[in-house]
């Protein structure tokens, strides 16, 4: 009997399911018990093809229907994707392996909040009128024509609509290739894409590794690429967009300050600390890995961090109790481990975890290092995973330029109950998404994004709709022309 997380088929192109065994096999494999579920197969290039030349066709009539005829037709997918919840919450965590207490919550309504705000902006696109004394300028917001998008493994359906809803809303068609890890969620988006009434080939789905990204990524049909992944992978699919002048958007990774005050609360804050390192088993992009603890209060907040992170319930992500899951690969545990033992090894002090959970599955338990200094790897490096770097700061001039001195710029926050020093501080770190007093909220009505070497671009808010769309402007003159000769 097969396992109900298996699709129908590996791809879906042109409205419905496409299936070619001749790519190679991908394996997907549950993270809480390590046992196969599901196989699919990467796009063969003839796949990669017929997506791409079906994507390419259909955007055109898609682009001429009114904003208000696509935005209804995304509200829809949206209603249906809440009805839907459940199940795709099940499927969301037969993907990732995360807690059903979370994917309930997080995951395809996160999906669900992006068609809906992208289908009420689509009628709002309008131009603008410049008068120039009899003369003038009018611009119109075109569709870029066909985007790729590249999804990271960590939130299948929420980044397959983050970025479909705005794109398709400008009128743009798109190739999805979600992650090869979590192969599963994008194929159900795309179903209810059509059901809710979207023209066959305007969202496809296609499997695969990097060859299919790659073969994606530069061809000269291909007007736009947004990816969400890691920096490295970002330089490469940057660079190769760039060789085409494609437009792009990079969501890439960080290692975010969050700072923390003597005179904020300290259960809010070991709460911002737990969201910020250990929800979804700290797979994460934005997460606030380097903890800055003023220290007249560091050891008050490690006490009351290693009592409520003993609270965590480990275990089968499909029980509603859970509220920690595994890594979403035996490799991602691998690597994470690691760079535990690095911590070990360079001198930071163990508050709790450590270890691999004993259990079936890829669970590591929430790890905790305090006294951690800049110079050490698990306080520089992305770790993506649960484990918590604490470090202690004197003054805000110190730490502001301490929590500047990465590469990265994805995230920052703060809290403290002074509210001039909590905005001054923000508006010093250099981050795209920020937080004061809370830590990882990602409403589709705000934009999202880094500086620095964590990407260009923003995703969600009006912000997104500037980057799948660009502005034709006509001058028009009302009298004669003048000429040289």
């Amino acid at each position: 009997m097969t396992h109900p997380a298996q699709p129908k088929a590996s791809h879906f192109i042109n409205g419905a399911y496409v299936e070619d065994t001749a790519g190679t096999p991908i394996p997907v494999i549950y993270a809480a018990t390590g046992e196969q579920i599901a196989t699919v197969y990467a796009a063969t290039p003839a796949i990669v093809e017929q997506a791409l030349s079906t994507a390419k066709e259909a955007q055109k009539a898609w682009a001429k229907m009114t904003g208000t005829e696509r935005g209804r037709i995304l509200r829809r997918a949206a209603d249906i994707m809440r009805e839907r919840n459940h199940d795709l919450s099940v499927l969301e965590t037969y993907d990732t392996g995360k807690p059903l207490q979370e994917t309930l919550v997080a995951d395809a309504t996160s999906g669900a909040d992006a068609l809906e705000y992208f289908g009420g902006l689509a009628a709002s696109l309008t131009g603008e009128h410049i008068p120039l004394g009899e003369d003038w300028v009018y611009t119109k917001r075109e569709a870029l024509g066909l985007c790729v998008g590249i999804g990271a493994w960590n939130y299948p359906t929420q980044i397959a609509c983050w970025k479909g809803a705005p794109a398709l809303a400008c009128g743009n068609s798109m190739v999805f290739k979600p992650s090869e890890t979590t192969p599963l969620c994008a194929l159900k988006v795309a179903e209810i894409l059509i059901e809710a009434g979207a023209p066959a080939g305007v969202f496809n789905v296609v499997q695969g590794m990097g060859e299919v990204g790659g073969a994606l990524v530069t061809d000269p049909r291909v007007d736009k690429v947004s990816l969400t992944g890691s920096v490295p992978t970002g330089k490469k699919v940057y660079a190769a967009a760039a060789a085409g002048m494609k437009h792009v958007t990079m969501e890439l990774g960080g290692k975010s300050p969050l700072i923390i005050f003597d005179d904020a609360d300290i259960d809010n804050a070991v709460g911002g600390a737990i969201n910020g390192n250990f929800y979804s088993s700290g797979q994460v992009c934005s997460n606030g890995t380097r903890v800055f603890v003023q220290k007249g209060i560091k050891e008050k907040f490690l006490a009351r961090l290693a009592e409520r992170t003993g609270n965590a319930i480990i275990g089968d992500p499909m029980d509603e109790a859970t509220s920690f899951g595994p890594m979403v690969t035996e490799n991602q545990m691998n690597i994470v481990l690691g760079y535990i033992e690095k911590g070990k090894e360079e001198g930071a002090r163990l508050i709790c975890g450590g270890n691999r959970a004993d259990k079936d599955g890829y669970f590591i338990e929430p790890t905790v290092f305090a006294d951690v200094t800049d110079d050490m790897t698990i306080a520089r490096e992305e770790i993506f995973g649960p484990v918590m770097s604490v470090l202690d700061f004197d003054t805000e001039e110190e730490v502001v330029a301490r929590a500047n001195d990465t590469e990265f710029g994805l995230s920052a926050g703060v809290f403290t109950k002074d509210f001039t020093r909590a905005h001054r501080v923000i508006g010093n770190l250099e981050a795209g998404s920020c937080f004061i007093n809370s830590y990882n909220d990602a409403p589709v009505e705000a934009p999202f994004g880094g500086v620095k070497a964590s990407g260009v671009g923003r995703e969600n808010s009006k912000e997104a709709i500037k980057h799948f769309s660009q502005v034709k402007s006509v001058y028009v003159r009302m009298g004669d022309v003048e000429a040289a000769f």
